[in-house]
């Protein structure tokens, strides 16, 4: 059996203000020419299809068309999709009887009642049946009637998905497939050291991983969140990456579609199919002179290094007439503090949150605003 691996498409995003639709069309034509070539028995869309929970017209449109290729480029394979954290997960969630018989299966919502479970599609092949397990993304509260909570608290992201994971009955003589929005934290990494888009950090940290202990069970974890192509222990438990480069952060990854063979149970294959960007995203540094000489009509983040000061119109009217799709201008300049270090060796600094405050503002400060500032500290003080 064979499928396709996508994730994170983001229809509606915008890089610094720049409508990517044209540049989202041209590499998603690519993976229908992809597909019509390969002739997949499943695809399999990871999350995150739109930017926002509440998709412009336009993103509907791109979506709405996406699909029609694929369906057009594959009539008899069954398509299939889970809700991102940047998706409306009851939007996505609607028309379920209607789009199954389509074989289009929407999944926007998990399990939250005891007596309901992850969507189970299973396709057969000549090896017997492949089930695919479709999970959008989870949040504890959402599935807190199945999984509980001790002290009446919602459990960790790791504790609630893992348990929702585990009381699925899968038949591991069969091949599994789970289809998965969340962020996997790889084995023996710290959630910190795992790259991840400015979009999907965590308010308050990485609260939301989960261990990839629990993919184990699956021959294969088609995942979506991660925007960077990423592996966890082995080719077959993976994130796919976006089809395009949605940050500065991502100009140097190469970006493809995943394409998986399933053979008999243990024989299992995957590749990347890439895809040429219509404009690539691009990191400059160096001198004025020298940066404008590479001219170029790709998404550009400029990084100047010139040790004198430039003028600063002049500097922005040359770099938009040679970089059209100009991202940000940024000046490689040493940082110097005007902080005065010294002074936070006097005691009366140290031990009065007030006198800090005072010090870290280094300005003058009126006498309203420094009744202000003492009001706030005392209530503070009278909180703890």
């Amino acid at each position: 059996m064979k499928f396709l691996h996508l994730s994170d498409l983001h229809f509606g995003l915008k890089l610094y203000n720049y409508d990517l639709s044209e540049d989202q069309e041209h590499a998603l034509d690519q993976v229908v020419a992809q597909t019509q070539a390969e002739r997949p028995q499943a695809i399999l869309i990871a999350g995150d299809v739109y930017d926002k929970s509440d998709p412009s017209a336009d993103a509907v449109r791109l979506f709405d068309r996406f699909i029609t290729k694929l369906r057009q480029s594959a009539p008899d394979a069954e398509i299939m999709l889970v809700s991102g954290n940047h998706d409306s997960a009851t939007r996505l969630n609607l028309y379920r009887g209607v789009l199954d018989a389509c074989k289009i299966r929407m999944i926007g919502l998990p399990p939250q009642n005891p007596d309901e479970y992850i969507e189970k599609v299973t396709l057969q092949d000549e090896y017997g049946p492949v089930n695919f397990y479709l999970l959008p993304f989870v949040k504890p509260s959402m599935i807190r009637k199945i999984v509980g909570g001790e002290d009446d608290r919602p459990l960790s992201y790791d504790a609630a998905v893992t348990a929702l994971l585990e009381r699925e009955p899968l038949d591991l003589s069969e091949r599994n497939v789970l289809v998965s929005h969340q962020f996997y934290l790889p084995i023996g990494v710290a959630p910190d050291a795992v790259e991840r888009a400015a979009s999907e950090r965590p308010s308050a940290g990485n609260i939301d991983y989960v261990n990839a202990n629990v993919l184990k069970a699956f021959d294969y974890a088609a995942l979506g969140h991660l925007h960077k192509p990423l592996t966890l222990g082995d080719e077959f438990h993976r994130y796919c990456g976006t089809p395009i480069p949605y940050s500065t952060t991502e100009a140097n990854d190469v970006k493809g579609a995943v394409w998986v063979e399933m053979g008999a149970k243990g024989d299992i294959t995957a590749r990347v199919q890439t895809v040429e960007p219509k404009r690539r995203v691009k990191v400059i540094k160096g001198l004025f002179e020298g940066v404008l000489k590479q001219r170029c009509d790709d998404y550009v983040s400029v990084m100047l290094t010139d040790p004198d000061d430039l003028d600063a119109a002049e500097m922005q009217n040359r770099l938009r007439s040679a970089f059209p799709r100009l991202l940000e201008v940024r000046r490689e300049t040493p940082f110097r503090s005007e902080f005065d270090e010294s002074a936070i060796s006097d005691e009366k600094v140290l031990s009065d949150p007030y006198e800090l405050c005072l010090l870290f503002l280094n300005q003058d400060l009126d006498l309203a605003t420094k009744e202000l500032l003492q009001d706030v500290v005392n209530s503070v003080k009278e909180g703890n």
